[in-house]
């Protein structure tokens, strides 16, 4: 959809007449619903003044097409400025502009595409503007089926009409350099060099037909995407599906084509525990239904699994562009019904009602997905929300879907693949929790490398051995200690979890991946950067939430970190309704143990800064049903009764 489309006459008009700005507002306002704020309002005054500039060179073709603000179908991305046109063999084809008013960015070392630069009021890391121009340009070639058939070239480039380039300037770093290649930068000073890039695609007008063509285009992955995803599956051990897993991907298969044939809505709720298979089906199906002509995405709330298996499927080859496939949980505010074919949302349990960093925007993410697929996929597992804003319930996607007309299908992985293939763990672990009664009173005879360790020394040392395997083991621990957000969080001297003489970072703020980044072992995770993931073995060390006192395991909100947002606002809810507070902070950090020490398949090694939890654990090793200390299921206990302690927001 083109917010704005003229010829090159009529954008010039509309500039001299200081007209331009309010046209795309109003348009933005008529056509999609939104109001214009200021900020993105003065910076089309601004940047559209520049384009004046480059666009009066008048080899530059009086009616070769203009659009402003094109939004790339099934995404709620905006391409600032396109010029259409035929080159000097009369081929079709479009430049695509990407605007910047930056002045100045750092890079991010050893990071494939990420700057930091001053933007939305504070200085932030966003992709190189070569790489979002590159993106853009890749994402309409993979879907519009006029690029494909028409053969229509699509030229990007960026144009930072404010940055003033120095010798050795970040912008040029090699690192960037496969973008740079693909979609040059061109800064202050560059007006002639600019142009030169347009004329040399853009040597004949098209009365903005190419723009038309394009806009109306119907929306199809193309063939060299399939292939590419084909090529990524085939042969990937990771992503190899036995058992169950395949029966359930197939029939989550026919689902989906089936809805691509009748047209009707549908949406499938996969239930499954850890290590069951959810994320190894989500991926084959991202693949496979590609393949069947489908526009297809997968979602989670969290940036770490769309980051890692993203990485996986592009393994050593470079430049394989399937990010746009991996989209976060808030990105159907704006969505119309069925825009997308198939939407596949793993770690459903973890969808939040609001989106945005303030949780202000949408109405409710289950809704949203729904209402944009005509086949929506949640895979789920109740007992792994982890926060107070985790809204992802079996219940409340069946509500939704009845508001949206869309049938539901259930299904269920219950083979555990995860944890040498033993539900026994998984049942033992929940029995030790206090999460619920099972018969699994120890570990005899399961073959799983569970230990208690005596330091986080100890701890640490075992890990580091096993990651010297392959690199799939890491340290993680429960969010107890801060993790400052400033410039401590890329300073791996800093040393956020500090037990007597041990110190350990948080993951770094490097956009590294934690689960695969090798310098990741000298680091901790927590929930936030593993949940989803698996590894061959963790360490997980446990705080002082979780601790065992007479005869119970207790959990205490009050020591977790203030820089954890899992818990944030529980303190106003205990001041208002003590015993829903109590119970769902209970389960949000029982939930959160249970989930790091379940991303072990082969081990889990822990270490609990509570003597007497190390204590427990130890005896539970062996224990028999007659010793096991007495305990309620559903009963919540507390480490201090007193309000006071509890404080204020």
């Amino acid at each position: 959809m083109i917010v704005y489309d003229g010829v090159k006459s009529d954008f010039l008009h509309s500039v001299e007449q200081d007209t331009i700005a309010l046209e795309i507002e109003d348009n933005i306002r008529r056509i999609m619903g939104i109001n214009t704020p200021q900020n993105q309002f003065r910076a089309w005054v601004n940047s559209l003044h520049y384009m004046y500039k480059v666009m009066t060179d008048a080899e530059i073709p009086a009616n070769a097409g203009i659009a402003i603000e094109y939004n790339v179908p099934q995404t709620a991305k905006r391409v600032d400025f396109m010029i259409s046109g035929y080159d000097t063999d009369s081929k079709p084809g479009m430049v695509i502009i990407e605007l910047k008013q930056w002045s100045e960015l750092t890079k991010v070392d050893s990071v494939d595409a990420l700057v930091e630069t001053f933007t939305g009021g504070a200085v932030r890391r966003v992709v190189h503007p070569s790489y979002q121009a590159w993106s853009y340009a890749q994402l309409i070639s993979d879907y519009n089926a006029t690029v494909q058939d028409k053969n229509i070239q699509l030229k990007p480039c960026a144009f930072l009409h404010n940055y003033r380039r120095s010798i050795n300037d970040p912008l040029d770093d090699i690192q960037y350099e496969f973008y740079t290649n693909e979609a040059p930068a061109f800064t202050m000073g560059q007006v002639d060099d600019l142009r030169s890039f347009i004329k040399k695609y853009v040597k004949y007008g098209d009365d903005k037909e190419i723009l038309y063509e394009v806009d109306n285009g119907k929306i199809r992955p193309s063939k060299s995407l399939q292939d590419s995803l084909a090529s990524m599956i085939k042969g990937n051990d990771e992503f190899v599906m036995i058992d169950e897993q395949k029966v359930v991907y197939e029939k989550i298969l026919a689902v989906a084509k089936q809805c691509q044939k009748d047209h009707k809505k549908r949406t499938i709720i996969c239930q499954g525990g850890p290590g069951t298979g959810k994320s190894v089906i989500a991926i084959n199906l991202l693949a496979k239904l590609t393949q069947y002509g489908q526009v297809v995405q997968y979602v989670s709330k969290n940036t770490a699994p769309r980051q890692v298996y993203a990485e996986k499927l592009k393994g050593t080859t470079t430049k394989k562009n399937v990010d746009n496939m991996f989209k976060g949980s808030g990105s159907y505010i704006e969505a119309n019904n069925n825009i997308i074919h198939t939407i596949l949302a793993d770690e459903a349990h973890r969808l939040n009602a609001k989106s945005g960093i303030y949780r202000n925007l949408g109405e409710n993410q289950i809704k949203e997905i729904i209402h944009a697929a005509a086949c929506s996929v949640f895979f789920i597992d109740e007992n792994q929300r982890v926060t107070i804003h985790d809204i992802g319930s079996v219940g409340e996607i069946k509500k939704w879907a009845e508001v949206e007309k869309s049938e539901v299908v259930e299904m269920e992985l219950i083979s555990q693949f995860r944890c040498n293939g033993s539900n026994g763990y998984l049942a033992w672990l929940d029995d030790v929790l206090e999460i619920r009664k099972t018969a699994n009173y120890n570990l005899e005879g399961l073959d799983y490398d569970f230990r208690v360790c005596s330091s986080p020394h100890e701890l640490r040392n075992l890990i580091v051995e096993k990651n010297k395997i392959n690199n799939k083991s890491r340290i993680l621990a429960g969010y107890c200690w801060e993790w400052p957000n400033d410039a401590r969080r890329n300073d791996s001297n800093h040393h956020d979890i500090v037990i007597d003489d041990f110190g350990i970072s948080w993951n770094l703020n490097n956009g590294k991946a934690f689960a695969t980044s090798e310098s990741s072992i000298n680091e901790a995770g927590c929930i936030h950067t593993t949940q989803g993931l698996e590894f061959d073995y963790v360490g997980v060390i446990i705080g002082d939430d979780l601790r065992f006192e007479n005869g119970c395991i207790v959990t205490d909100f009050n020591k977790r970190a203030s820089t954890d947002k899992s818990l944030f606002g529980i303190k106003s809810m205990y001041r208002k309704n003590p015993e829903k507070a109590l119970a769902l902070a209970d389960e949000i950090i029982k939930n959160t143990y249970r989930t790091l020490m379940t991303r072990g398949m082969k081990g889990c090694y822990v270490y609990c800064t509570d003597n007497e939890l190390s204590k427990y654990f130890k005896k539970r090793l062996f224990m028999s049903p007659q010793t096991i200390y007495p305990f309620s299921v559903g009963e919540t206990k507390v480490a201090a009764e007193d309000e006071e302690i509890y404080g204020k927001e």
